[in-house]
């Protein structure tokens, strides 16, 4: 799993100075790092891979982030059986969305487009789909890493509201509510994937 804040950036966040606390810090790095793949339905390290995808169109097929073309092969089984006897070439295939970088931001492929005379076998219920490659997101966004580092130091805050209590006011306890914060969630929203669109 990839962390997208370090030790010392929520340690800095959270005005720490010393050792004392870093195994802690550490795990509420990962514990938010975890919760903002499972927020957004993607992860944002990259993992080399080999995955396998059953077609349900002959044009277009959805599939995980695909961070780029570095040693990426593509292939198929006319058969469905598990023989993938087909390489496709750069230009049988065509990755989408065609620009990578759009309003402001980086994204993975999330489709490969049959083009020519190439389509993808749709035999029913069978896995007939290959890719090789690097899968994940191009580059971590700064905004994924702001939202790490709030909500790390939030889990980490969280020690000190033992039962949800985080003190007492004029109207008596005031609870910690919501598990993703609501900065965490604005600067996470334009990365949530949607599955079934890209």
């Amino acid at each position: 799993m990839a962390l997208y804040a370090s030790t010392a950036q929520i340690k800095a966040a959270l005005r720490i100075t010393d050792t004392v606390d870093d195994s802690l810090v550490s795990m509420a790095g990962s514990a938010a790092s975890e919760l903002i793949d499972n927020y957004c339905g993607r992860t944002f390290g990259t993992v080399s891979a080999t995955r396998y995808y059953a077609p349900t169109d002959q044009i277009v097929c959805q599939i995980d982030d695909l961070a780029g073309t570095a040693g990426l092969s593509i292939q198929t089984s006319s058969a469905g059986n598990g023989q993938y006897d087909q390489t496709w070439a750069t230009t049988d295939y065509q990755l989408e969305p065609l620009n990578s970088y759009s309003d402001g931001m980086t994204l993975p492929y999330t489709r490969i487009r049959a083009i020519g005379a190439y389509w993808f076998p749709t035999i029913f219920n069978s896995v007939t789909l290959k890719v090789t490659g690097t899968f994940g997101y191009p580059t971590v966004p700064a905004s994924v890493t702001q939202a790490a580092v709030i909500q790390s130091s939030r889990i980490f805050k969280r020690l000190d509201s033992p039962l949800g209590v985080a003190g007492f006011g004029d109207m008596g306890a005031i609870r910690v509510t919501r598990s993703v914060d609501p900065d965490v969630a604005v600067l996470l929203d334009p990365y949530k994937r949607m599955h079934g669109i890209a």
